[in-house]
C-alpha cells in the first residue's frame, strides 16, 4: 500500500502534532534523544518540519508506542533500518500502520456512537505509554 506524500513541503510543530496526535513537548523531547530528528528553524525561531521528518516521527511513534520499544531500543532500530537500506520504506510503513490504527479508532467510535453507546475514552485513561516512550522493554 502506498501513501501519496503531503503536497505540502514543510509543516509547522503544530501541524506535525495535527499529523502524528503527539504534543510538542513530545516532539521537543524526541529531537534530543533521537539526532536525526532535527528540523530547521524559521526566522522566527520556529521549527520547520520536512515531509521525509514527518514519516521518521511517525516511525519513532510506531516502535515506542506500538512496538514497545524504549527511546534506545528505538534509537538502535533505527539505526538498523539505516545501514540496510530499509528505512524511507519502513518509515512509510509505520506512517500507513498508525494511520490505520487511527482509523479503526475513528470507526469503533462510530459504531459505539451507533449503538447508542459513548465512545471509548482517549488518552491516559487509556493506558497509552508515557509520553517520552520509555516504557517497554526492548
Amino acid at each position: 500500500m502506498t501513501i501519496p506524500r503531503p503536497a505540502q513541503e514543510f509543516f509547522s510543530i503544530g501541524e506535525v502534532c495535527a499529523l502524528t496526535d503527539l504534543k510538542p513537548h513530545v516532539l521537543r523531547y524526541w529531537e534530543s534523544q533521537f539526532r536525526f530528528l532535527n528540523p530547521a528553524k524559521n526566522r522566527s525561531g520556529n521549527r520547520v518540519y520536512k515531509g521525509r521528518e514527518v514519516e521518521l516521527i511517525m516511525l519513532v511513534k510506531h516502535l515506542l508506542y506500538t512496538e514497545k520499544y524504549t527511546i534506545e531500543g528505538a534509537r538502535q532500530r533505527v539505526d538498523q533500518y539505516r545501514r540496510s537500506g530499509d528505512l524511507k520504506a519502513v518509515a512509510r510503513e509505520a506512517t500507513a500502520l498508525e494511520t490505520i490504527r487511527e482509523i479503526r479508532v475513528a470507526l469503533d467510535d462510530v459504531d459505539a456512537i451507533l449503538e447508542g453507546r459513548e465512545p471509548a475514552p482517549r488518552g491516559e485513561a487509556e493506558g497509552l505509554p508515557d509520553l517520552t516512550g520509555t516504557e517497554g522493554g526492548r
